[in-house]
């Protein structure tokens, strides 16, 4: 390989992320989008790959906090923008991206990586686990009808201007955000994220709209949404699209599905993201005609095994011994002993005999409870050694809420 990696030079910013937009279509991102991924951009923690004076690959990470099982905000590095230009394939520089930022990332004392993949499949190889779920939907509203909650009347709800209603739909996401493991804490500038609505993604649906919920005065919840209109001989045929609806109770998010499934004009309403314990399913008449399925949202490396696994609880109290197995972070591999419980955790190397063996991928996809060990063990990706030890360690590794990003980056 003749091709050399440097830290990003916020003057190469704009070759830089060209390669990018080329490699992922050469679609070119909309001015106010381009101009958001400038800002956020971390060129200190971004790499470029040169051949010469040309850039042929290019990763960034963005400095993110991560809620892990029990609440707690853990470092975390969002991995992104990674990309090899299509006349440089097959020379290693994506390994050697990787390899780079994961030493980089341990450098900077963060447990964890985390990422959303365009393409799934490449990202194993690195020890990347998919750890969180996210689902899709199509609610036939004319055959479905919702069940809600006593005191769903007394939520007011509010149409409001996407952009000025930004601040207070950011401060709903943050109180949030301890509550759900896998969501991130947006530091300053991602408020404008929910912004942005390209003509080019809308798919012929409108401007993205937003309603707001309110009690006492208080905003306690959101929907940003379009509607995609459609006329046929019988009549109106037309969509909701749901981009985000959260809440901060039961109530409040019932009246705001109750008001996206009763627009005018509309007899389906299409739910983009939704955690796989969505409160929707059970306002629903018949799940059945929701046609749901799901996809992996988060994907997550342990960079450093004993601090990864002491910075999250366990839902029930654990004593196990691991044998991971981690080929690309050789510092991780080997025994370690985790105990803990639902006040917290100790993770140390061992020598004791192993208990469970699996890969560090497997690993990342159990991390936030999520994907259980027992599930993976059913596929042959995590050998049982101690009679016993499965069931404990999943049982501990479990969340009482399903993990869930909102939104990728």
């Amino acid at each position: 390989m003749t091709t050399e990696l440097r830290v990003l030079d916020p003057n190469d910013w704009d070759r830089w992320f060209g390669v990018l937009d080329l490699a992922f279509g050469g679609l070119h991102e909309p001015p106010d989008a381009r101009a958001l991924w400038r800002d956020l951009t971390e060129c200190e923690r971004s790499l470029g790959a040169w051949d010469g004076d040309l850039c042929v690959g290019t990763a960034g990470a963005f400095s993110f906090r991560l809620t892990v099982p029990g609440g707690a905000l853990v470092p975390a590095a969002g991995v992104t923008m990674v990309s090899v230009a299509g006349t440089h394939r097959r020379r290693g520089i994506l390994s050697s991206m990787m390899r780079r930022q994961l030493d980089d990332v341990r450098a900077a004392g963060e447990p964890l990586a985390v990422l959303t993949a365009s393409e799934p499949v490449i990202y194993g190889r690195f020890g990347y686990g998919a750890a969180t779920w996210t689902e899709h939907a199509v609610i036939d509203t004319n055959r479905v009808r919702l069940a809600v909650p006593d005191g769903t009347d007394g939520v007011g709800l509010r149409q409001a201007d996407l952009v000025e209603s930004a601040a207070v739909c950011e401060e709903v996401y943050a109180r949030l955000v301890p509550l759900r493991p896998g969501m991130v804490a947006r530091g300053p500038g991602w408020e404008r994220l929910p912004l942005l609505d390209p003509e080019s993604e809308r798919g012929g649906s409108s401007p993205r709209l937003c309603v707001l919920a309110e009690r006492g005065g208080e905003v306690v919840g959101f929907t940003h949404y379009a509607i995609r209109p459609n006329w046929s001989f019988a009549g109106a045929d037309g969509a909701v699209v749901v981009q985000q609806v959260l809440a901060l109770d039961p109530v409040a998010e019932a009246a705001l599905w109750r008001f996206l499934c009763s627009v005018d004009l509309t007899s389906q309403v299409r739910i983009r993201s939704s955690p796989v314990d969505g409160a929707w399913r059970h306002l629903v008449s018949d799940a059945r005609r929701c046609e749901a399925t799901s996809r992996e949202g988060l994907f997550l490396r342990i960079v450093e095994v004993g601090a990864a696994l002491e910075a999250r609880t366990y839902q029930a109290p654990v004593d196990v011994v691991f044998e991971v197995e981690d080929a690309f972070c050789p510092w991780n591999a080997g025994r370690w002993r985790l105990t803990g419980d639902g006040k917290g955790a100790v993770c140390v190397r061992t020598s004791d005999p192993a208990e469970l063996a699996l890969s560090v991928r497997e690993l990342g996809a159990a991390y936030l409870g999520g994907t259980s060990l027992v599930a993976l063990a059913g596929a042959g990706r995590v050998r049982e050694l101690r009679e016993g030890a499965l069931v404990e360690a999943s049982v501990a590794f479990g969340s009482p809420v399903a993990p869930w990003l909102p939104h990728g980056f």
